[in-house]
């Protein structure tokens, strides 16, 4: 199999993924905000298919799971998860590609990078969007938003993804990548 048609259907089970994975929360949207379960295959698809992949399943995940489940609610919900998704998967695909090792201690520092990029973004999505109808985004509801409600899913991210990135590796299915490697190929 080439290497476009692999990681187009990587890309797609990791769509499917985030799709799916909200279910386990029962749609309770105050459970799905504490676990974060559609970050969890962006962040991966970042990391494992690359910044483009990452950024384009990121993007339309919540817009999709809005229009087949209407669930996140489109307007203003869907449309800034789906600007911090794309920024997840942008980061933490960009960095870790372009880390000088690709080992456990760069996933994390891609992770939290990631992590605070796409809260970030969100952060201006939502002023933006409840700007456009006239309301406020305060400093206490990013705070909340971004990082008191979701520090559950935040740490589910950080151990989660490391450990199947790991058994990926040792499977063989996705490989860490030292400088040293690199040297040899070259």
């Amino acid at each position: 199999m080439n290497k476009t048609t692999k990681t187009l259907t990587l890309s797609a089970m990791f769509l499917a993924l985030g799709m799916v994975l909200p279910f386990l929360t029962g749609q309770i949207q105050q459970i799905g905000n504490m676990l974060l379960p559609m970050h969890i295959p962006v962040l991966l698809c970042g990391l494992i298919c690359g910044w483009q992949y990452g950024a384009a399943v990121g993007f339309m995940l919540p817009l999709l799971r809005s229009v087949i489940f209407s669930m996140p609610p489109l307007y203003p919900v869907a449309i800034a998860m789906a600007f911090e998704l794309a920024a997840y998967g942008f980061v933490s695909g960009f960095l870790y590609a372009r880390s000088r090792w690709q080992c456990v201690l760069a996933l994390y520092r891609c992770l939290i990078a990631a992590m605070l990029a796409g809260r970030l973004v969100w952060g201006i999505a939502e002023i933006v969007l409840l700007g456009l109808r006239g309301n406020a985004f305060t400093w206490e509801a990013f705070l909340a938003g971004a990082v008191l409600n979701a520090i559950p899913g935040i740490v589910l991210q950080l151990v989660l993804i490391p450990a199947v990135m790991v058994a990926l590796n040792r499977a063989g299915l996705v490989r860490f990548r030292r400088a040293a490697d690199e040297a040899e190929i070259a």
